[in-house]
This record gives C-alpha cells, structure tokens and sequence, in this order.
C-alpha cells in the first residue's frame, strides 16, 4: 500500500529518534510533526509544498535532554497549543532529565516548568506516553503522563497560572509501568482515558462528569494482566457505533477489543493480527480512502504489519515500502501535510541503532475524502471531540486525537475517506463538553474547519 518518500524530508540524518507529534507549532493555519530527539535535537518538520524543512528553534530543539515522548493540547485556553516533552534517562523510577513544557511567550517559547512558581511541579519520574485531557468540558487541556514506577500525573493550570499536578484529586494518580494512552469518550460522554501497562494490569479511567474519574478496567474486561502494552489506538472496528480499542504488546498476544452493550469489551483480534511482535506504535486510519480503517503495527527489528476490515473479517495486506524489516520503529503518527487528501506515515526510529526518519505515502486514486477539524471555544484544535460522519447510508465515527500511539499523537483531524461515494449526507460534530453542531451535505474533498458553537 504504502510508498516511500524519505527523500522528501530534506536534512535526514541517522539518529535516535522517538515520539512524534502533529501540531500547528509555527501557528501559520498548517500542522507540522514535532519529532523526538532522544540523542540530539527535537525536530519540527513543515512542509513548504514540495519538501519538509526542520524549522525547530532552539529552545524547542533542546539537544541536551533525552525525549521520547510528546504530545500537544491547549493549557491555558488561548486558542494556541502548548507542547510536552517527555524526557527519560532511564528506565523506571527516579531519573536525572526533568520533562518540558513549552508555551508561547512574547514570541518565543519558554518551559513552563522552569518558572519559579512551577519547579515544585516538575516531573521527575520516567514516562513513556502523553495525551491531553479537557476532563470538565472547558476547552482548557490537562497532560496527563503514563509515568513508569512512579505516579501517574495530570498537569492542570490553577486560576493564578501555576501548574498543578490534578491526578490525586482527580483519582488518577496510580503507580504502575505506564506504556500506552488514549484519551476519548470512550464508555461515557466525556473524555474517558485508556492506559496500557507493562507488568500489570492495564486501567480504564471512566469520567463521572464531575472532574473525577474511576478506574473500571476489570469490570469492562481490559485488564489483560499478564502482558506488555505497547501502542494504542480507538475506532470503530466493527461499525456498530461504538468506539473499540486496539493494542499491541510486547511480544505477547496484539489484542481488538470490541465494545458491546453495557460497556463491557471482547478480544476479536484474528490470529494473524493477535501473533505476537516488538510492536511499539499502533495507528488506526483509512490510508486508501476507501471508507474502512485500516490498523498499523510499527515494530522495532521486525517487519511492520498493515490490516483492513473486510465485511466481518479483519485480513492482512501488504504494506509495500512500510513493511521496512529492518526497521527499528519507535514512534510514528500520521498527518495530511501536502493537501492531497492522502494521509501520510511519518516513522521514526532508534533505540537500538540510528536510522533516519521515514515518510510514506499511498498511491493516488480516485476515492473521495472529507477531513473535519473542530475547534475549541478559544479557536485551538478540539481534541478528544468526537465527529460522525453519514454517506450512502452508512456511519463512521472518529475522535480527534488526543494522543497517543505509543510516546505519539495523530493529527487532530477526522480523516473520512469516502470511496467512490461522495455524497456526504451528514456530519456531526460533539465537542468534551457536549455542545453539538450538525452540518448537513458538506461539499467533499475538502478541510471543514468547524468552530466551537
């Protein structure tokens, strides 16, 4: 499916790299990939119109700490979005390089973390993921952090400014070793949160609505305690309405849960997807256009693996250039940047050796897409809103992204790819707090950028 196009990424050297990102860090209407540089520089890649430049400044490429994972969301609620860095030098536990988070200011960006009044607050424990969380509906984002053998954290800004660490309050502060993390309203109207573990049991945190959340992950059927969690991904998997999870785990049995009535989920993953691998990034999106998700495991010294949905079956397909079997894959996310109407694969790798950075992209055709971008009240990119799209009749449903597929996050887009039907009868937007708008026969082929009501 996928073809290679490295070489449109300009300055591409060997390196460790991690995480990525999809954010509009230049604030220029575009988005670009902030890539994790855990042995050099961060890297934000944008693309001009006929290449991808690296226009990472310096205080964003911060050379001298070791990240791995990031995500973005909007802190303060100035429609803008702030970026967080996860740093680690370690494996679990106590480590040495404290994480970032920048902000805007005067022009620049500062770290928000070395602001006298925010020093207390500073992470200091080894994570792995991070996703952003409006957990009261405000359109203001917490980041939460998958710490691994320390306490989970919800960093939270207060009414005079300062950062707090919420999760206590909020009933997230759990200590385990935190892979994975999606966040979406998953089993109730709210943003829920979704966390797979290594050597325990995976949590499912349910939003009561009222800024607190339960953990009820043996009672839906997700603890699966006996595995690795690795990446993670939501969609509706088998078109019932409801959103599912897939997830890959280190060289243990991959796993589909399907959502069923009551909120209880049941592993569907056939034995081709379940076989075990060193996954690390899992993404769910239809890269064809043809109106089906397809699911992508990114594995580290293993070939990657691609998967599409046919009636009732989930079959394997060949990923062309992507299946890179000497790949070492650590992160990856996805992002139309070129405005073609074709999703892009950005993969990164590392750990093991230096590789330069991946681009694939999938061979033209004739399906017709829509993309829908909902926004905030304050103008910033409504991640964890959920869009349901209706076209000849049939339903997808798709959240915005809040992150992550394993230290990644996805373009905060709801990429629909119509097949050869392009009539669009219906799209539904429902932001965390919700508000809902309805548009009725958008034109196709097009962005729809949907403001909050």
């Amino acid at each position: 499916m996928f073809i290679n196009q490295s070489s449109l990424i300009r300055h591409n050297p060997p390196r460790l790299h991690y995480g990525v990102a999809v954010t509009d860090v230049d604030n220029d209407g575009a988005f670009e990939c902030f890539v994790a540089g855990f042995d050099g520089p961060n890297r934000v890649l944008r693309w001009d119109g006929s290449g991808f430049d690296d226009i990472a400044p310096a205080t964003l490429a911060d050379a001298r700490r070791q990240a791995i994972g990031v995500a973005a969301g909007d802190l303060d609620g100035d429609g803008r979005e702030e970026i967080y860095v996860l740093n680690t030098d370690t494996f679990a536990g106590r480590k040495r390089f404290g994480d970032r988070l920048f902000a805007r200011s005067d022009g620049d960006w500062i770290d928000l973390f070395e602001l006298p009044q925010n020093e207390e607050a500073l992470n200091l424990t080894a994570g792995r993921s991070v996703a952003v969380v409006d957990r009261l509906g405000t359109g203001r984002y917490g980041f939460f952090v998958a710490n691994y053998g320390g306490p989970f954290r919800l960093y939270e800004l207060d009414r005079f400014g300062e950062l707090q660490d919420m999760a206590s309050a909020a009933g997230l502060s759990f200590t385990t070793g935190g892979r994975g993390v999606v966040a979406l309203p998953l089993v109730t109207t709210r943003m829920d949160i979704f966390t797979v573990n290594e050597n325990g049991a995976n949590f499912l945190f349910a939003n009561r609505g009222d800024g607190a959340f339960e953990e009820i992950a043996r009672r839906a059927g997700l603890p699966d305690p006996h595995e690795h969690g690795r990446g993670v991904a939501a969609g509706d998997f088998d078109g019932d309405g409801r959103f599912d999870l897939v997830y890959g785990n280190w060289e243990g049995p991959h796993r589909l849960f399907l959502q069923k009535w009551g909120g209880l989920f049941v592993d569907a993953a056939p034995r081709e997807m379940a076989e075990p691998s060193r996954v690390r990034t899992v993404i769910a999106a239809d890269f064809d256009n043809d109106g089906t998700l397809e699911i992508f495991f990114n594995n580290i010294g293993q070939p990657n693996r691609l998967f599409a949905r046919h009636g009732d079956s989930w079959v394997a397909r060949d990923p062309g250039d992507a299946l890179e079997p000497g790949g070492l894959g650590t992160g990856a996310a996805v992002g139309d940047f070129d405005g073609d109407g074709r999703l892009e694969l950005l993969v990164a790798h590392g750990e093991a050796d230096t590789q330069p950075l991946s681009l694939f992209h999938t061979a033209a055709n004739q399906n017709a897409w829509l993309r829908v971008l909902p926004l905030t009240a304050q103008g910033a990119p409504a991640r964890g809103a959920v869009v349901t799209l209706i076209a000849g009749g049939a339903r997808q449903l798709r959240a915005i992204d809040a992150g992550s597929g394993y230290l990644c996050q996805m373009e905060p887009v709801a990429h629909f790819g119509l097949g050869s039907t392009p009539q669009v009868e219906q799209v539904e937007v429902r932001w965390p707090d919700g508000a809902t708008v309805t548009i009725t026969a958008p034109r196709p082929n097009t962005l729809l950028r949907v403001p909050h009501p």
